[in-house]
């Protein structure tokens, strides 16, 4: 018999691949008919702008239906804190917009991405972060203080 992998029936909810927790300041661009991510994202964060682009933000989502869409991502980067991330959100299967473009377009932003979701049956999301090298220092380091 085998043994039952609850992880397999119930799989991580969107809201936790994405990344959301408490006490997060969250920017969402461009998702008019996401209803249900709203609530989710309502309910778990601390700060939820829907249409307005927080400064300080732990996480921005936004909607991409274009390339040149793309040219927002250094605007989205100066707004996230060192640590966030963006989530860039475009159409499954369509040539003139593709994952390869959005990478494309985050690298010369000064942004990686570390992560693919399938957002919905119709939308990729992909997270960008700031790389860690790029980030400001916090604290000191722990061989300074006698740790290791």
């Amino acid at each position: 018999m085998t043994k039952f992998d609850p992880a397999v029936r119930y799989p991580k909810p969107l809201i936790d691949k994405l990344g959301v927790k408490p006490g997060h300041r969250v920017s969402v661009l461009g998702l008019p008919a996401a209803a249900a991510f709203r609530a989710q994202v309502a309910e778990r964060a601390a700060t939820l702008s829907w249409g307005r682009l927080l400064k300080g933000s732990d996480l921005v989502f936004v909607a991409i239906t274009r390339v040149a869409d793309l040219e927002q991502l250094p605007r989205l980067r100066e707004a996230i804190v060192p640590g966030g991330a963006i989530w860039p959100l475009w159409p499954k299967g369509r040539k003139e917009l593709r994952e390869d473009d959005v990478r494309a377009a985050a690298l010369a932003s000064g942004l990686v991405d570390v992560k693919v979701v399938a957002f919905s049956e119709v939308l990729s999301a992909l997270k960008l972060v700031i790389p860690v090298s790029q980030r400001p220092r916090q604290g000191v380091k722990k061989e300074a203080r006698g740790e290791r």
